[in-house]
C-alpha cells in the first residue's frame, strides 16, 4: 500500500517534537513556542480521527502489528511462571511470580487490581496460562493486561521485546484512536519509519482504507500536537 504521508511534513513535525523536548523554541502558527526538556523520556504518540466510517454500523476492526523500533522501552513485565521460567527471569532481572505466589493472593480482587496496576504486561508459562483465571479471577483480563503466553521454546527476551514494540488498533465506539509509537529519545528516522509503518497498518485494517482516515496528529506527553495528515 503507498504511503499517503507527506515526507516532508511528517519529517517537519518530528524534527519540531524532538526541538521541544530538548527545550528548544519551535513556531506554530507563525508564533514562536518556547519548549521545555523534561526530567523523563516523553512517549510520541500517533493520533487519528476517523471519517466516513459509523461505528454503530460498520464491522469493528482490531489488529496488532510489530514496530522495527521498540516505542516504549520502560514498560514493565512480570512473569508468571512455572520454575524453570522464573529462574530464567531471574537472570535476565524480570520480576516473576510462581503459582505459589499467586495463590497467596487468594482472588483478593483489591490485591489482584494492585498487581495488574503494578505492570504493564505479562507473561505466562504455557502450562499456567490455563490456570490464571482460577488463580486470579477475571482481575487481569479487566485489566486488558491477559498475560501473554511464553512456550518453553520462546526465548524470554525476544518475546519482551516482541510485546514491547507490538501495536494494536481497536476500533470501540469513538472515531478517535492514538498508539505510542515511539519516544524522544529514538533516532529521528526511527520515529519516522514506525510512523509510516503504523498508519499504513492502520489503513489496511479499515474498509475504504485512507479514505476511512480524516486527520492524523504526532504528539509528544508534553508537547504540543503536530498534524501530519488531513
Amino acid at each position: 500500500m503507498s504511503n499517503k504521508l507527506n515526507s516532508a511534513l511528517l519529517e517537519k513535525a518530528v524534527t519540531d517534537i524532538m526541538a521541544y523536548a530538548e527545550g528548544e523554541s519551535i513556531t506554530r502558527g507563525g508564533e514562536e513556542v518556547p519548549g521545555k526538556k523534561r526530567n523523563f523520556v516523553e512517549t510520541v504518540e500517533i493520533q487519528i480521527t476517523l471519517k466516513n466510517y459509523d461505528p454503530q454500523r460498520d464491522k469493528r476492526f482490531s489488529g496488532s502489528f510489530r514496530l522495527p523500533t521498540v516505542p516504549r522501552p520502560n514498560l514493565k513485565c512480570c512473569m508468571l511462571g512455572n520454575a524453570a521460567h522464573c529462574e530464567q527471569a531471574d537472570r535476565i532481572g524480570v520480576p516473576h511470580m510462581s503459582v505459589d505466589d499467586l495463590k497467596k493472593l487468594n482472588k483478593n480482587k483489591k490485591l489482584v487490581k494492585k498487581l495488574a496496576k503494578k505492570y504493564d504486561f505479562f507473561m505466562a508459562s504455557d502450562n499456567m496460562i490455563r490456570q490464571i483465571p482460577r488463580l486470579l479471577g477475571p482481575g487481569l483480563t479487566k485489566a486488558g493486561k491477559f498475560p501473554t503466553l511464553l512456550s518453553s521454546s520462546d526465548d524470554m527476551q525476544e518475546k519482551i521485546d516482541e510485546v514491547k514494540s507490538t501495536i494494536k488498533f481497536q476500533m470501540k465506539k469513538v472515531m478517535c484512536l492514538n498508539v505510542a509509537i515511539g519516544n524522544v529519545s529514538m533516532d529521528k528516522k526511527e520515529i519516522i519509519v514506525n510512523t509510516q509503518l503504523a498508519a499504513n497498518f492502520l489503513a489496511s485494517l479499515l474498509k475504504k482504507q485512507w479514505q476511512n482516515i480524516g486527520q492524523m496528529y504526532l504528539k509528544s506527553t508534553m508537547g504540543p500536537p503536530q498534524q501530519i495528515f488531513f
